[in-house]
């Protein structure tokens, strides 16, 4: 699973900006779900080389595969916090800590972790093509500041 190569919109674009756009293109032109979405964004914007393994095992990442349980946004997030914290040297406790303390401020601003919380209907087949859109936009700048926050990395737009 090749990772696209991220777009170089412009040189002065904004990190909202980026994301905005790079959410679109990866829903859009490459049908990735959200988790996977979550982690090509991430790796772009934190340097971070991503073995195809990792989205191979993020492929049924999508509220568990349609089942509405926990959400490919929160999930590709945890990854991304597991991987840069590992690169940074933290131990797997400090990880688990990191990854506690994310997902309790993503519950506290979205309303939940599942996609049964996030996206009440679920998954039907008259849906809007990648309804998510919107919400993986916002829990990507999340998902970046948390990073930010939490390990003292710095996003930057490609």
């Amino acid at each position: 699973m090749p990772n696209p190569p991220p777009v170089r919109y412009n040189p002065g674009m904004n990190l909202e900006d980026y994301v905005t756009r790079r959410v679109h293109t990866l829903f859009w032109d490459h049908n990735d779900n959200c988790a996977v979405t979550t982690l090509r964004i991430g790796s772009e914007l934190f340097r971070l080389p991503l073995d195809p393994q990792v989205l191979e095992a993020a492929l049924g990442l999508w509220g568990a595969g349609g089942y509405r349980a926990q959400c490919g946004l929160v999930e590709g997030g945890l990854m991304l916090f597991g991987l840069l914290g590992s690169r940074a040297g933290l131990g797997h406790v400090e990880i688990g800590r990191h990854c506690g303390a994310y997902a309790e401020g993503f519950d506290r601003e979205f309303g939940g972790l599942t996609c049964r919380e996030l996206r009440p209907g679920g998954f039907r087949s008259d849906d809007p093509p990648h309804r998510c859109e919107e919400l993986a936009r916002r829990t990507v700048l999340f998902t970046c500041r948390e990073l930010s926050r939490s390990l003292g990395l710095q996003p930057r737009v490609p």
